[in-house]
């Protein structure tokens, strides 16, 4: 079996113990159907099969690759891609699937693309304040009424508070969700439909409009959610190896750099250290203590899982210092 010191750095390290923790928390506290988890936060059907097994069979996808991907593993029971999509020979390969797709749509152009590819189901994106994707709440009631037009069956609403969901107070994440599901909830009244599709992880708990929350970081966690107080851990590092000190200058420098980390939440942290900055192959870092030795492993914590994950070929699950199981990054790109 190999350790955690063989693997070759920087390696994504997921901590198993911790993982089944997160889980487990969010099963007991939307069971089944309440939580549909996106699995653009980890891009592992490995890691979808353990959320599968705690009761969470219908999933987000972010890419059209992320939908065949989870449908080829036999995940496919019942898939939101949840960004609109335009490209035909994409939507014509999601639509010939053996799986139950649902498509976000927003304008005219979006819902033509998806029936012309031979979809069948959609959801009304609508923009809740977040400004991306999403029409006006006051157009969803005529754009659900095109689509029916074009024969998909309209299963609800969707909307997206992200511009929310990481906001440190939290009375005012909890009033300015208040505010973005009102306008999801006049949307709603206008197009039907059992579903009122919101919500991440830091929202998860206070989203009371939604029918189901599509939370993805909860999973393995990342220190910017790390400062919300909520109940899931950090359950993913990226291992790396120091290969160069300074103690002259009090620093350190380890092979994980911009090229291994999400940098967008800002820097990585490292326990008992102060990131200084991260080039394209290095962190430098000091420490509180002493300094590492060349050759020291240390797990840096990076700041945003999702786009981390995406720049790895692997998981590695441990067990202490026990790789107990790799698992391929199988839904990376587009």
């Amino acid at each position: 079996m190999t350790t955690v010191g063989h693997l070759a750095t920087p390696a994504l390290v997921v901590h198993g113990a911790t993982l089944d923790h997160n889980l487990a928390a969010m099963a007991a506290a939307l069971p089944g159907s309440r939580c549909r988890p996106h699995v653009k936060a980890h891009k592992t059907t490995a890691l979808a099969r353990r959320q599968q097994a705690h009761g969470h069979r219908n999933f987000t996808c972010a890419t059209p690759l992320e939908v065949v991907g989870m449908a080829r593993a036999g995940l496919g029971e019942d898939l939101l891609l949840a960004n609109e999509v335009v490209e035909p020979s994409r939507l014509r390969a999601i639509a010939q699937l053996d799986a139950r797709i649902t498509i976000a749509v927003d304008s005219p152009a979006t819902i033509t693309a998806a029936a012309d590819a031979g979809l069948h189901e959609c959801m009304v994106d609508v923009n809740v304040g977040l400004p991306r994707c999403g029409c006006a709440p006051e157009d969803a009631g005529a754009l659900a009424e095109q689509a029916r037009s074009r024969e998909l069956e309209v299963r609800g609403v969707m909307g997206y508070e992200g511009h929310v969901v990481g906001l440190p107070d939290r009375a005012e994440r909890v009033r300015q969700t208040e505010e973005c599901m009102a306008l999801l909830v006049r949307a709603h009244g206008a197009v039907g439909g059992p579903v009122v599709s919101a919500g991440g992880t830091g929202t998860f708990d206070i989203n009371r409009v939604a029918t189901e929350i599509q939370a993805g970081s909860y999973a393995l966690m990342d220190s910017a959610y790390g400062e919300l107080d909520l109940p899931f851990r950090r359950a993913l590092s990226v291992l790396a190896t120091v290969v160069s000190t300074n103690r002259r200058d009090g620093y350190a420098v380890a092979d994980c750099g911009l090229k291994a980390l999400g940098m967008d939440h800002g820097n990585p942290t490292i326990d008992g250290a102060t990131v200084w900055f991260c080039s394209d192959e290095h962190v430098t870092f000091s420490c509180d203590g002493m300094l590492p030795k060349v050759g020291d492993r240390i797990q840096v914590w990076p700041a945003h899982v999702d786009p981390t994950i995406a720049y790895h070929e692997h998981l590695h699950v441990v067990d202490d210092d026990q790789v107990v199981e790799v698992w391929p990054v199988d839904l990376r790109g587009w």
